[in-house]
């Protein structure tokens, strides 16, 4: 053989270990990958189990507050001058597209008070049941002569947040010690929907 032919040969035997080692490295890729894959549906597997006990807990913890809250607005609002014959707990109407579910709904022959209960109780809470205020005699039409009025309830509930909920006309419920206080002050006057 020729030199040529000998340097032809030996790239020729290069590409071919190069081809091979390639070839192995693909491998080795593709059989790491699938282990990742099999490791990330596992975790997604593991995370969906989570968030289903989380989401459990939190159901858990919003029907503890609810025990807490419901027995109160009884003796909190009749202190306030509204007298209560019913509380109906997770009041659910559903009518022309639109539904609403009410937490507490507190009734006499005149009033309803809705009351939106949450362990923590944010500003966007707060809007969400005005939203629900406005939107309520259509939705529970056999309520259409009735002054409605707002309670938002908490076991938390920020200053600020308070402050808001005041500010729109809706009473303030809020855990203090080991009972549930109105935390709006004598003056206050409910906006009436």
């Amino acid at each position: 053989m020729t030199t040529v032919q000998e340097e032809v040969w030996e790239i020729l035997r290069k590409l071919a270990l190069s081809s091979e080692e390639t070839e192995r490295r693909m491998q080795e890729t593709d059989r790491r990958m699938q282990e990742t894959d099999l490791q990330m549906k596992e975790t997604d597997r593991k995370l969906k189990e989570v968030t289903k006990a989380i989401g459990r807990l939190g159901n858990r913890l919003g029907e503890f507050v609810e025990e807490m809250v419901r027995p109160a607005v009884v003796r909190l609002f009749q202190q306030r001058g509204i007298a209560v014959h019913q509380v109906f707990r997770g009041a659910y109407a559903e009518r022309d597209g639109d539904a609403m579910e009410i937490d507490l709904l507190v009734v006499n022959s005149v009033d309803v008070v809705l009351v939106e209960v949450k362990s923590e109780l944010k500003a966007d809470d707060v809007k969400e049941h005005i939203s629900r205020l406005e939107r309520f005699k259509k939705l529970f039409p056999q309520y259409a002569g009735f002054r409605v009025m707002g309670a938002v309830a908490g076991m938390v509930v920020a200053e600020e947040t308070a402050r808001f909920a005041y500010r729109q006309g809706l009473f303030v419920l809020a855990q203090s010690g080991d009972t549930v206080t109105i935390r709006n002050d004598a003056d206050f006057q409910p906006v009436v929907w």
